[in-house]
């Protein structure tokens, strides 16, 4: 089989191209990956795209041209304050994705969706893939996966002979993603040695989501691809990580506080500059469902082997270590990645670019 994988040197990316080259059915598929920075030396064909660009459609069309399969895994989260461009990204760039595929004939495309599309309304409870696809209004993340939902929507009702998967996983974590989510969340005047110093965690008691390990999300993927499957697949661990988790990852103890509460306080810090995580990340965080994988564990024979707590201890670990991966997207938080950021972000220029 010829695989293209768009967003292969990110989180599951890096964990598809493993799972790929350790399974002796799939080791010997032919890859190619798709990334917008330099990519790491992973001893596959490597392109250099920018899905935000309309001119990646050539490149698109080129690329998969002689694949049978196109897993899109690409996403932006960042920079936050760029809505056009991560708009772009994500909504344009799946539907420049999608329609590349028609155009080379590819005749099995999979898409990371994510459990954020799921309208608010069943917190705590667990849903299925029939669930409203809504999403969570103040999430740009949220609203930006519905939309490529859609996209699809209209993609299938056009392409029948393109057969589409759509996987909506919770929250995935590992530990090579740690510096990652250093760079997503942390001020850049803050250092990443500061998560080895919280004694107080303000947190909602209710706070309580699905989790998913990135091994195990890229193993789902190639259950979807050696099946040729259709459709939607939530995917999370029988266990979701709960405030308890989180205090006990960090060390801390909890100090509730309602998660409204929470969520004005980023705001504040987001309008004002100090904070570069957009308040919609906590909304999201309290509004997403559990997650039935029934389907999964039915069709692809799936099933999670890290519960939800072990993903977020895991997930924290590589926080505390500054743990990073070969790639860009998984690179460390450096001083000098932070110093660009600073900038970057605004902070030097009262609110506009550099």
């Amino acid at each position: 089989m010829r695989i293209a994988i768009t967003g292969a040197s990110g989180n599951v990316g890096t964990a598809l191209l493993k799972a790929l080259a350790d399974d002796p059915r799939t080791r010997d598929h032919s890859v190619v990956g798709l990334s917008r920075r330099e990519p790491p030396d992973a001893g596959i064909e490597w392109r250099t795209v920018d899905l935000a660009e309309e001119s990646s459609s050539e490149t698109l069309r080129e690329t998969f041209a002689d694949a049978d399969a196109v897993v899109h895994l690409a996403v932006a989260f960042q920079p936050m304050r760029e809505r056009g461009y991560l708009r772009r990204v994500n909504v344009g760039g799946t539907r420049r994705v999608a329609e590349a595929c028609a155009a080379a004939g590819v005749g099995h495309l999979v898409h990371m969706s994510s459990s954020g599309i799921y309208a608010a309304g069943a917190y705590g409870r667990r849903v299925d893939e029939t669930f409203s696809r809504a999403g969570v209004a103040s999430s740009t993340y949220s609203m930006d996966k519905a939309a490529e939902e859609d996209v699809l929507d209209a993609f299938e009702a056009e392409n029948r002979e393109v057969a589409v998967a759509r996987v909506r996983p919770g929250m995935i974590g590992q530990y090579a993603f740690g510096s990652a989510v250093l760079r997503y969340a942390l001020p850049d005047i803050i250092p990443s040695s500061v998560v080895n110093y919280v004694p107080l965690l303000p947190i909602d008691p209710k706070f309580v989501i699905p989790a998913v390990h990135s091994d195990d999300v890229a193993d789902a993927v190639k259950r979807i691809l050696e099946r040729s499957a259709t459709g939607a697949f939530n995917l999370a661990a029988d266990e979701p990580a709960r405030a308890v988790d989180v205090a006990d990852a960090l060390g801390a103890r909890q100090v509730p506080v309602p998660y409204r509460a929470l969520t004005a306080a980023v705001r504040a810090g987001f309008s004002t500059h100090l904070l570069p995580i957009h308040h919609g990340w906590v909304d999201l965080a309290f509004n997403t469902p559990l997650l039935d994988t029934s389907r999964a564990r039915e069709i692809l024979q799936w099933q999670a082997t890290v519960d939800g707590p072990q993903v977020l201890r895991e997930t924290v670990a590589g926080m505390r270590a500054q743990a990073s991966g070969p790639s860009a997207p998984l690179r460390e938080r450096s001083t000098i990645d932070r110093l660009t950021s600073f900038a970057r972000r605004g902070f030097l220029s009262r609110g506009k670019r550099p």
